[in-house]
């Protein structure tokens, strides 16, 4: 996938990324181009490396062979990744327990170098356009599977990063709220990000503008 108008330093990039654990392979080798403005699906049954794609794009995966890059530096260690602007949410999220949801994402840009002065707004306008402006206050085990599920969504969209990274981020959404996240991350794709959201559903596939399929390890493109 490319777009004439991009230039290539805001490209993520994978040149022959392979991953294997000991003899069994869980990635094949694999190049990808991927451009900001983009939202793609990674598809594929459980177990068919969908999770080792992300996890290596985000530097928390050491590759065995290949590499990555963004805006043609290299994606070395997860720390590295979050430096040049890479978020990964893990399948089943990763909140603190003993945060709020607002606190949540308030910590996090906190820890990013964000100012003071705008994190709540920023935090108030991602719980927002994933449907919990009036949960914000609730404590993760006060919040529902997909209330929990779509707080941290609101993390990584607050965040404001380059890269958006996510793991089956509609697995315990209803339709609703599974069209309003998709539309989320739309948003912040046509805003600049590139956007990768590995998935088992078809219904959450359907909007991205390209789906690489995995089966095996073994990626292919459906449509791009």
């Amino acid at each position: 996938m490319t777009t004439a108008q991009t230039p290539a330093a805001d490209v993520l990039e994978a040149t022959g990324l392979e991953v294997r654990y000991g003899d069994r392979v869980g990635l094949h080798p694999v190049d990808l181009v991927l451009h900001p403005g983009t939202m793609v699906a990674v598809t594929g049954s459980s177990g068919s490396g969908k999770s080792t794609l992300l996890w290596a794009l985000a530097g928390a995966v050491e590759p065995t062979a290949g590499s990555v890059s963004l805006a043609g530096e290299p994606v070395g260690d997860r720390r590295l990744a979050s430096r040049l602007g890479i978020a990964l949410m893990p399948q089943g999220g990763a909140l603190v327990s003993t945060l709020t949801a607002q606190e949540n994402v308030v910590v996090s840009l906190l820890g990013q170098g964000v100012v003071a002065g705008v994190v709540h707004d920023r935090a108030g306008a991602a719980l927002l356009a994933v449907g919990l402006g009036e949960e914000g206050g609730h404590l993760p085990e006060e919040l529902s599977g997909g209330q929990q599920q779509r707080a941290a969504i609101a993390v990584l969209l607050a965040s404001g990063a380059r890269v958006l990274l996510l793991d089956e981020p509609t697995s315990e959404l209803d339709a609703v709220n599974r069209q309003r996240v998709l539309a989320a991350l739309r948003a912040a794709a046509v805003a600049g990000a590139v956007v990768v959201v590995a998935t088992h559903d078809p219904e959450a596939a359907a909007p991205a503008d390209a789906e690489l399929r995995l089966d095996e390890g073994a990626a292919t493109w459906v449509r791009r």
